[in-house]
């Protein structure tokens, strides 16, 4: 679990028809062990496999989970980590990634997806970081919304922008390599400046980063 993040484990309770819904984290792999997964889950792997994946991002030392869950089931989720290794975004040392953010379709109506962003937010920690989120649209559950490409973006820019992030413009290829792909960015308050115009050099790797390297040299 993220090192910074030894204060505790905030919590919300959202009282919804069927019961309550707890929100909770950062949480730990321990704790993810004895849940269950909601089988509708199943967006990026199956709910299983997406539970492992979710506990190897707990025991990450800058990683967080946050859940809701209704009873000892999880009904959704939302994700921080380090970004890939290979990508460009790794190579700065305030950045941390939105991996993924799912709420079963099932119980989408009660907006538990921005509560949990709000939730994971309101943790001081995230105030030192810059974080972002990429959003692919191969990823997009466009079956079960019945949105197209356009319309989820547009539900997606609101979502994250709920919690102050915004869209950036980049020339990162995997980003250009859909015209709907999406990268938002939410700057941390404590973020030092010289971070963040490193970032703003980042953005576009051709034109602005490989001069400020030269310039370190």
């Amino acid at each position: 679990m993220c090192t910074a993040c030894a204060e505790g484990i905030n919590t919300l309770q959202v009282a919804v028809p069927g019961g309550i819904v707890v929100l909770e984290g950062p949480v730990s792999a321990h704790y993810l062990d004895t849940l269950a997964f909601d089988e509708k889950l199943n967006n990026f792997r199956q709910p299983e496999k997406q539970k492992a994946a979710l506990k190897e991002i707990a025991e990450l030392p800058e990683g967080m989970v946050y859940i809701a869950r209704i009873g000892t089931k999880v009904i959704g989720y939302v994700t921080f980590l380090p970004p890939d290794r290979y990508s460009r975004w790794s190579k700065h040392p305030r950045v941390l990634e939105l991996g993924a953010i799912e709420v079963s379709p099932d119980w989408r109506e009660y907006k538990l997806a921005r509560k949990l962003l709000k939730l994971a937010f309101s943790n001081p920690v995230m105030e030192d970081f810059i974080v972002i989120t990429i959003e692919f649209c191969w990823h997009w559950d466009l079956r079960n919304t019945g949105l197209d490409v356009w319309q989820y973006q547009k539900m997606l820019t609101k979502l994250f922008g709920s919690v102050g992030m915004q869209k950036e413009a980049t020339d990162d290829p995997d980003i250009l390599e859909h015209i709907a792909n999406t990268l938002m960015v939410r700057y941390g308050k404590r973020v030092p400046p010289k971070d963040l115009e490193l970032f703003k050099k980042m953005l576009f790797m051709h034109q602005g980063f490989l001069q400020w390297q030269v310039q370190q040299l």
